[in-house]
């Protein structure tokens, strides 16, 4: 890995908090630009991923299990794990990433993206179209999305589709999103907001196997898609006890799952049902980490707020992760990787040579945004180990978007090529099928190199903690 690594691996520490001469630690390798793109993807992999593995290694020492040697991170490795997607497969079957109606689509002045992977937001979409739910994935559907699209102004076309709570934003240039009032409110907050919210006393943790420093943390998981439930699969490979928590009435894409469960374990509860709600708080009182992905406020009515939360355990960590930030006139709104692209002025700074909107050569955003909350989780571990205290971790794709746009060094011309997967990959048998996946990208040394167990069935696991 060239020497422009470093720096954005100090960055992404600094970030978090950590001591800058913890960031020796990291030995970078593997060539430059294996995530080729205009702007920094490479760097921005590799340095979320080396603030994951440094914050691991200081909880391992908050716990009297300290490692030897450097920390090595592969560029190819990362590159890999980052389009983890792309690589997996069931009985040797592979998958498509996106949904025939998520996808850009030209409109009157310009370009929009929408995403409609799940059935709900797939039905919000074409309602507010005035077009049939019911219809299937069609070439007679596409076309006749993109008419209805095609005859409308971009921002039309977006908040048309936002009213009717479906997922839709205009491709604006990174001029347009600059001068935006949620870039302005992004543009304030903190790439990682780390701090303690109130004080408790400090919780000794007991001595942890090597190479595990999170053996015995109980992690309640409420996140969906790809970055929160990558942030919790980290932390599951670093030996945390950690549950999925869904609501049946939103089931999960069985690739979505398979890709990134791995190392946990499944449960549905039903937060309207009284004797739901008995379970969850009974996890609560158990648990030491929260993890949410959903926009802030969505499950406030739940009694989920970080307040509501630590009524059940006063020294919780809450970490939480939005798509356009905490605050700013789109904080509540919906968001994935693919639709901040094109908001933020990525797709237009990737464009193609045929003048299409371009897109990162992995959904970036998403997968490192997933190990800094999992770093700021283990460093919220290892510092209410000494000091106490009950700390929230924030961060939110549109930042991330921006530490790549304003604050990364400027990546040469697109250079490089993808890694071989093969290397980086691995097989076993989980109760889907056979199993390929990708590897973890950093593992600590005397660490597992995978998970310890497959994804189970979505949903087939007790809401109830594993002994420690």
């Amino acid at each position: 890995m060239v020497n422009s690594t470093v720096d954005p691996i100090r960055s992404a520490w600094a970030a978090l908090g950590g001591h800058p001469a913890d960031a020796a630690a990291v030995r970078p390798a593997g060539p430059a630009g294996v995530l080729p793109a205009r702007l920094p993807v490479t760097d921005l992999a590799v340095a979320c991923v080396a603030a994951a593995g440094l914050a691991a290694l200081e909880l391992a020492r908050a716990r009297g299990a300290g490692t030897d040697g450097p920390l090595t991170v592969d560029s190819r490795a990362v590159a890999v794990s980052f389009t983890s997607e792309r690589h997996l497969r069931v009985d040797g079957q592979g998958f498509s990433g996106f949904a025939p109606l998520s996808r850009y689509w030209p409109t009157a002045d310009g370009w929009v993206r929408t995403h409609a992977n799940y059935p709900h937001h797939r039905r919000r979409l074409l309602a507010a179209l005035d077009l049939d739910p019911a219809r299937p994935d069609d070439e007679a559907l596409v076309a006749a999305v993109g008419e209805r699209v095609g005859a409308h102004p971009a921002i039309e076309v977006e908040e048309r589709v936002t009213a009717a709570d479906g997922l839709a934003v205009a491709a604006r240039t990174p001029e347009e999103w600059d001068a935006h009032p949620q870039a302005a409110a992004v543009a304030a907050e903190p790439l990682v907001r780390l701090r303690a919210e109130a004080p408790t006393a400090a919780r000794a943790a007991p001595a942890a196997p090597p190479g595990l420093p999170a053996a015995g943390v109980r992690v309640l998981d409420l996140t969906r898609v790809i970055a929160g439930p990558v942030a919790t699969r980290f932390l599951a490979l670093l030996g945390a006890d950690v549950l999925r928590v869904d609501s049946p009435g939103l089931p999960e894409l069985e690739p979505q799952h398979l890709d990134t469960d791995a190392g946990k374990r499944s449960t549905l509860l039903d937060l309207g049902r009284a004797a739901d709600r008995a379970r969850f708080a009974a996890l609560l009182a158990d648990a030491d980490v929260v993890v949410t992905g959903y926009r802030p406020g969505a499950l406030d009515r739940w009694g989920l707020s970080p307040e509501a939360l630590r009524r059940h355990r006063p020294d919780l960590v809450v970490a939480r992760l939005s798509a356009w930030g905490g605050t700013g006139p789109w904080a509540g709104r919906r968001g994935f990787d693919s639709l901040v692209q094109a908001a933020t002025g990525i797709a237009e700074v990737e464009r193609r040579p045929d003048g299409t909107p371009g897109v990162l050569p992995a959904q970036a955003l998403d997968h490192g945004a997933g190990y800094l909350l999992a770093a700021a989780v283990l460093r919220a571990l290892a510092r209410r180990a000494h000091e106490g205290g009950a700390w929230t971790a924030e961060l939110s794709l549109a930042r991330i978007a921006r530490w790549l746009r304003h604050e990364l060094p400027a990546a040469p011309a697109p250079a490089g090529t993808p890694p071989d997967p093969d290397p980086w990959c691995a097989e076993r048998d989980a109760p889907a099928g056979r199993l390929r996946y990708a590897l973890p990208p950093v593992t600590l040394p005397g660490g597992p190199r995978t998970w310890a167990s497959p994804p189970t069935r979505w949903g087939g696991d007790a809401a109830a903690w594993l002994a420690r």
